[in-house]
């Protein structure tokens, strides 16, 4: 995909805002139509057009993806910038209001508020036109992101129109979406991945996607059947979840996987299961998708989207895209210098070495905590593992800590790595547990592994 000139955006944006092709289609199974949704957008406009201005921050807190969708849509229109938590309990919640001072919370459900935050609920009324004023341009704020942060420390990355947008029409072509398509997805809408693959893939393409967002292996095999799903939107550990069932039907004729890197195992064991496509999305909040590897067409590694840009910064990646987040610093030439490290073995070929913090001091030495983990990773009864540096006694001195899951022990995993690792690098504290924690974005939840790991 190029990127849009000027001109294309707005036409673009605006085809985008006319209304729905298909209005009758439904937009969630067994609930709201697209004619709906946009139904929705339309009175989300008009009631903060005339309760004190479109463009205050809002709060977004709904499950249904409908409304989600009808939220993003109204910002665009015009309406209200976004706010999106990355959790719903009353310290998130009350923390976001005191770094933001939000007023109002569009919802679908009772949730502990902090004290005057009024609760919107969409109430939609029949061929309510959603009117954009003014026209919408690429560069419009639509929402903020709040993430955990991979250190537990919350951050927010904006999303603008052109960001979110044009991603989601590349995705359309990408994985050739049409009105036919019937999307499960596991992962939560208020990350980027599932908002971008679970909530405006769907509504840019006309299609249709489960009210559930199953999480348990059975759910999911269970959903799948019975949405009669044709694309699976999942995440790494629920891959892992999955070895060795079959949620494969009839319909169902692509699978992806983002929010972290799946292991060659859980790929290989869905794809001869399942036998059918599953395509590995490289990204992260901040950038949006960068690159793709589909290994049942045999790609070894990533392969660049056709709008991004990328180069190396000593060991780390630095990318140039349509797709990244306005306030994510840029060099003089406007590329932002990731988190990863990386190479390129080819031209437009991706292979990515672990996030640049997973270097770490033990001792003086230098320890690679991704090869660290690759090795327990490799050992026997060994389904996943996370590997991560604590300190000791409190100081500044590290040591290296594991937590594997699968039919394993601690004695079993130190015989196996005894001739693979440096004494300073291997772990002096090894957890052996049958499913390592994960959030409900499907990452891992650093706090509850640190809890594993103490002494």
């Amino acid at each position: 995909m190029n990127v849009p000139t000027l001109q294309q955006g707005r036409v673009r944006l605006a085809e985008v805002l006319a209304g729905p092709r298909y209005p009758d289609h439904p937009y969630v199974l067994s609930g709201s139509t697209h004619g709906q949704v946009y139904a929705m957008a339309a009175w989300l406009v008009e009631h903060f057009r005339t309760s004190g201005g479109e463009r205050q921050l809002v709060c977004l807190a709904a499950e249904d993806r409908s409304i989600i969708a009808a939220a993003v849509l109204a910002s665009l229109a015009g309406g209200p910038i976004l706010l999106l938590p990355y959790g719903f309990s009353e310290r998130i919640l009350a923390g976001i209001h005191g770094s933001t001072g939000y007023r109002s919370a569009i919802v679908d459900r009772d949730l502990p508020w902090p004290p005057g935050v009024e609760t919107v609920h969409p109430q939609p009324q029949a061929n309510q036109p959603l009117v954009a004023d003014p026209a919408p341009t690429a560069d419009r704020v639509l929402l903020h992101l709040y993430t955990g942060g991979s250190t537990g420390v919350p951050q927010f990355w904006s999303k603008t129109a052109g960001n979110l947008l044009f991603e989601t029409m590349h995705l359309v072509d990408f994985l050739v979406v049409t009105p036919e398509d019937r999307i499960v997805a596991t992962v939560s809408p208020y990350h980027i991945y599932g908002l971008l693959y679970s909530v405006l893939l769907p509504l840019l393409a006309s299609a249709a996607v489960s009210p559930l967002t199953p999480s348990y292996p059975a759910e999911i095999v269970e959903a799948v059947a019975a949405e009669q799903a044709t694309i699976l939107v999942s995440v790494p550990a629920h891959y892992d979840a999955l070895h060795g069932r079959t949620c494969a039907t009839s319909w169902l004729r692509l699978a992806t996987s983002s929010a972290g890197m799946l292991s060659e195992e859980s790929n290989r064991d869905f794809r001869q299961r399942n036998w059918l496509e599953l395509i590995e999305i490289y990204g992260s909040t901040e950038t949006g998708g960068i690159a793709s590897r589909n290994r049942f067409r045999a790609e070894e590694y990533f392969r660049l989207f056709p709008a991004v840009e990328a180069t190396r910064v000593g060991e780390r990646l630095a990318v140039r895209s349509p797709f990244t987040s306005p306030e994510a610093p840029r060099d003089g030439d406007g590329f932002f210098l990731c988190g990863d490290r990386a190479v390129f073995p080819e031209p437009g070929l991706l292979a990515p070495q672990g996030r640049a913090d997973h270097i770490a001091k033990v001792g003086g030495k230098r320890v690679n905590l991704e090869e660290v983990r690759t090795a327990v990773r490799h050992q026997a009864g060994v389904r996943d593992a996370v590997v991560l540096t604590v300190p000791i006694g409190g100081g500044r001195e590290q040591q290296v800590v594991a937590v594997a899951q699968g039919r394993c022990t601690p004695e079993s995993i130190r015989a196996g790595l005894a001739g693979l690792l440096e004494p300073y690098a291997m772990p002096r504290i090894i957890r052996c547990v049958n499913t390592i924690p994960v959030t409900v974005n499907g990452k891992y939840d650093r706090e509850a592994i640190l809890a594993l790991v103490k002494p």
